[in-house]
């Protein structure tokens, strides 16, 4: 393969392409060379890149030759950042974790360079894409591994359309848990318009305190709990303007975990999986959709309720950062007699937890943590402590949302917020609280 040249990398057809082939890297460097620079005009149709809001993430930007949208994915390690003050040496795509969403219309043909600047072996699988055998991308079965230094090409049309995901099938355990993997969006020819077309991909780590490198080994232990990579209040917000038809494209790679995703102020219909759309009639309202492991769910609804409203995961573990399964129970313990017993030994240490994980946040602020550790809920809202951290994010709606800036904290018109109760209140509606 080392001969290729540019016109056999260009010209591979679809029969020649029955596998994942290897491109010499010089035919790899003048493919790019000379292919049109910069993405696409805008298509009469607006099929061009980027109609999806992938959360604090990216579209990877393609080229087109001969009728074919040519992608280039690049595997290899990446410093990145969970939220403020977590950082984790990681694996990823083009510089990013996770990898850039690849975005395309049913009956496009593509062709994908993947290049692997890992230091291991690895292959790329195309998630729920429905392909010819040889481009499937499963190490030693359909394809050999795409050692380091190397760049394979894979070329299909795409026959159907919906949310589907990318990620290795050689050592899955270890790539995947390092955050080898990203979002795969083929937009309908004739597609349902929308205002807002949001997409999540939710992962699970596990990156013990002080630490910076995943742990690829763990089982059930996850600490760092994510949605395209992010963890709040690294996750930015969801952003609708009153009245607008919002789509939430939600796919699921996490190691074990199913995740019960809930909506707070809306309902909302499932409308797409993986396998694809579903009828009208197949669809029900629901307030919380189950996105099992190794699957999509898309959501449809109007943003027709101004507010910060919660986006979360309900497994109420996930709801925090860096949370461990060894810590004690200290529910009802009398912090005053702890507190002086531990400060003989101890006189920094502090007591916390004795009525639950909610003045964690609070105490964190006063205490000496390790390195590269946050707090497990780490935010001040606009009214008192935001008790969540994990895989949460804030759909914000407003009436009169400009831009892409974040509008800041809702302010609640008034009379439409819960208060704190008066004493005449109390004893007009007969209640005791005595």
């Amino acid at each position: 393969m080392s001969g290729i040249n540019r016109r056999q990398a260009i010209g591979l057809s679809g029969a020649a392409l029955a596998a994942g082939v290897l491109v010499s890297r010089d035919a790899l460097a003048q493919h790019e060379h000379h292919a049109p620079a910069g993405p696409p005009a805008v298509k009469p149709d607006g099929t061009a890149r980027g109609r999806v809001s992938t959360l604090g993430g990216d579209t990877l930007p393609f080229r087109t030759a001969g009728g074919v949208k040519i992608f280039h994915l690049v595997a290899e390690p990446v410093a990145h950042s969970f939220a403020p003050g977590l950082t984790g040496q990681c694996w990823g795509y083009n510089g990013r974790v996770h990898g850039p969403t690849i975005e395309a219309v049913e009956g496009d043909r593509v062709r994908v360079y993947v290049t692997n600047r890992l230091p291991a072996p690895t292959t790329i699988h195309w998630h729920g894409i429905l392909l010819p055998n040889g481009m499937d991308g499963v190490g030693g079965l359909t394809q050999p591994t795409i050692k380091p230094g190397e760049t394979f090409v894979y070329e299909w049309t795409f026959r159907q359309h919906g949310t589907f995901m990318y990620h290795p099938h050689h050592d899955e355990m270890t790539q995947m848990a390092m955050g080898l993997m990203g979002l795969i969006v083929v937009h309908p020819r004739q597609t349902r318009a929308v205002d807002r077309d949001y997409a999540l991909l939710l992962s699970t780590w596990k990156v013990t305190p002080g630490t910076t490198r995943p742990d690829p080994n763990e089982m059930t232990d996850f600490n760092v709990l994510t949605m395209n990579g992010l963890c709040y209040p690294g996750t930015p917000p969801l952003l609708a303007r009153t009245g607008d038809r919002v789509r939430i494209r939600i796919g699921n790679l996490s190691a074990m975990d199913h995740h019960p995703i809930h909506l707070h102020g809306y309902s909302f219909k499932v409308t797409e999986t993986d396998g694809g759309p579903i009828p009208a009639a197949g669809q029900w309202p629901e307030t919380t959709v189950l996105v099992p492991t190794g699957s999509t769910r898309t959501i449809e609804f109007t943003a027709d309720q101004p507010g910060d409203w919660a986006l979360h995961c309900h497994m109420t573990h996930h709801l925090m950062n860096q949370m461990g399964h060894g810590l004690p129970n200290m529910i009802g313990a009398d912090a005053a007699k702890l507190q002086t017993a531990i400060a003989k030994a101890a006189p920094d240490a502090m007591v916390m937890g004795t009525t639950g994980m909610g003045d964690m946040g609070e105490h964190a602020a006063h205490m000496e943590m390790p390195e590269n550790t946050i707090a497990m809920a780490p935010v001040k809202g606009p009214h008192d402590l935001i008790t969540m951290g994990g895989m949460f994010a804030i759909l914000k709606v407003r009436d009169d949302l400009a831009g892409t800036d974040d509008p800041g904290w809702y302010r609640q018109p008034r009379g439409t917020a819960s208060r704190l109760a008066t004493g005449a209140e109390l004893d007009r509606d007969g209640i005791e609280v005595g």
